[in-house]
C-alpha cells in the first residue's frame, strides 16, 4: 500500500513542482519574434548620398523598418562605400553586399533585354502604364527570369525608382537641329547610348559623379544625366548653360532594388510582405516628390542661374524614335529574350496606350488653359 504524503507537505510539494514545470517550460519555449535580433541589410547604391535617387533607398530603408516595427532593417550604402557603382550586381549576386540600389540597364554589355525591362519610349506607355505591365502584365516575371536565365545573378528584383521623364542634356551652345547635335561628344545612358551612337552621335557612358569633372576638362561636349534636382545638384549649370527638354530615351525609366535570393529566401514571409509593400509605396511617394523638387530645380536654374532652357527639335526626337525601331528589329531577330519582353510590352500598350490616349484628357490641353504664359516663360530667351 502506497505511502500517503501530509497534507501539510503535500500544498508546498505541489507548488514547488508546478514552479520547476514553468520554468522549465519558459527555458524550452523559442523567443517570441518580436524579442529577437533585428536583421539588417546592406543595400549599396550606384549613386552618391547626394543624389535624390540616393534617398529613394534612404525612403524604403525608413518604410521597412517602421512596417517591420525594428525587425527589419535596410543599411544603405552610397557608390563606392565597398564596390563602383557598376560592380553592385556582381557583389549583390557573390553576398559581398545583401543587395543593391541600381539601374538594370547598366548590365546592357551583357544583355540588351535591360533597356526595355526598364526604359525607353515603350510604345508610348508612361508610368502608370509601365508599372501596370510589370504587376498586372508580366513584367515583374520576366524582370526576375532575366537576372536569374540571363545573366545567371542570384538576386531578387524590385522596380523601385522611377526617375523620369528625362531631359536630353545639357549643352555649351544652342542646339537648333539634329545637324547641331551629330558632332558632339555626348554622355548618355543605355538606350540613348545605342541609339545616338547608331545614329552617329560620338557617345560615351560614365557614371554620374564622373560627368561634371569630364565637363570641366572638355573630355566630352554635353551630358544627359536625369534633368532637374538630380542636375542642380551635380552642378552641371556650373559647366553648361544651355539644356534641352524633353529627351525621348527615358520617357519612362526604373531603377531596381536587388536581394540576394539567399538572403531573400532567409526572410520570414511576413518580412518579404513588408519589403514588397515599403517598395510599392517608396516608388510613387518619391516620384511625386521628386517632381515637386523638380519644379522647384527648373525655377532656379532660369531664375538664378541664368540656364537657356529649350525644348528639344522634333527632328532629334524623331530621329532617335526612328533608329530605335530599327535597332529593336535588328535585336528581336539577334536575342530571343529580346523579343520576348518587347512582345510583351507591345502587347500590354496596345491594349493600355489607346484607351488613355482616346479618354483620358490631354495634359498639355488643360495645362496651357491655366498656365500657358508660365509654360512660356520657360523657353525666353536669356
Amino acid at each position: 500500500m502506497a505511502r500517503r504524503v501530509p497534507l501539510r507537505v503535500a500544498g508546498p510539494l505541489v507548488a514547488v513542482v508546478v514552479l520547476l514545470a514553468f520554468l522549465a517550460g519558459t527555458r524550452l519555449a523559442p523567443i517570441p519574434a518580436s524579442a529577437q535580433a533585428p536583421k539588417t541589410l546592406k543595400i549599396h547604391a550606384s549613386w552618391p548620398a547626394g543624389q535624390t535617387i540616393y534617398e529613394n533607398l534612404k525612403l524604403f530603408a525608413e518604410r521597412v523598418e517602421k512596417l517591420s516595427g525594428g525587425r527589419l532593417k535596410i543599411e544603405p550604402l552610397p557608390d563606392g562605400a565597398v564596390v563602383p557603382a557598376f560592380q553592385v550586381l556582381d557583389a549583390s549576386s557573390r553576398g559581398v553586399v545583401d543587395g543593391a540600389h541600381t539601374a538594370p540597364a547598366y548590365w546592357i554589355g551583357r544583355s540588351r533585354a535591360a533597356i526595355p525591362l526598364s526604359h525607353g519610349p515603350l510604345f508610348g506607355m508612361d508610368y502608370i502604364d509601365f508599372f501596370g505591365w510589370y504587376h498586372e502584365g508580366g513584367g515583374i516575371d520576366l524582370l526576375n527570369e532575366w537576372y536569374k536565365d540571363v545573366l545567371k545573378a542570384n538576386v531578387v528584383s524590385f522596380p523601385i525608382g522611377p526617375g523620369g521623364p528625362q531631359a536630353l542634356g545639357w549643352f555649351k551652345k544652342p542646339i537648333k537641329s539634329w545637324a547641331d547635335f551629330k558632332g558632339l561628344k555626348y554622355r548618355i545612358y543605355g538606350l540613348g547610348n545605342e541609339v545616338f551612337k547608331e545614329a552617329g552621335v560620338a557617345v560615351v557612358l560614365l557614371p554620374g559623379g564622373e560627368i561634371l569633372p569630364a565637363g570641366e576638362r572638355g573630355v566630352i561636349d554635353a551630358a544627359e544625366w536625369v534633368g532637374g534636382i538630380e542636375d542642380l545638384r551635380f552642378g552641371f549649370h556650373n559647366v553648361w548653360k544651355y539644356h534641352l527638354t524633353p529627351g525621348m530615351h527615358e520617357q519612362v525609366t526604373v531603377g531596381d532594388l536587388l536581394i540576394n535570393k539567399d538572403v531573400w529566401n532567409g526572410l520570414t514571409p511576413q518580412e518579404q510582405e513588408i519589403v514588397r509593400s515599403a517598395v510599392t509605396e517608396t516608388f510613387w511617394r518619391w516620384w511625386v516628390r521628386w517632381h515637386r523638387q523638380n519644379a522647384d530645380a527648373y525655377k532656379e536654374f532660369i531664375e538664378k542661374h541664368k540656364v537657356n532652357v529649350q525644348r528639344t527639335p522634333d527632328d532629334i526626337l524623331l530621329t532617335f524614335l526612328k533608329t530605335a525601331d530599327k535597332l529593336y528589329e535588328k535585336w528581336s531577330k539577334e536575342d530571343p529574350f529580346f523579343k520576348k519582353v518587347l512582345d510583351s510590352q507591345r502587347k500590354y500598350a496596345a491594349q493600355v496606350v489607346p484607351y488613355r490616349s482616346a479618354t483620358w484628357p490631354e495634359y498639355r490641353f488643360l495645362a496651357n488653359y491655366y498656365w500657358k504664359n508660365e509654360i512660356d516663360r520657360f523657353f525666353e530667351k536669356r
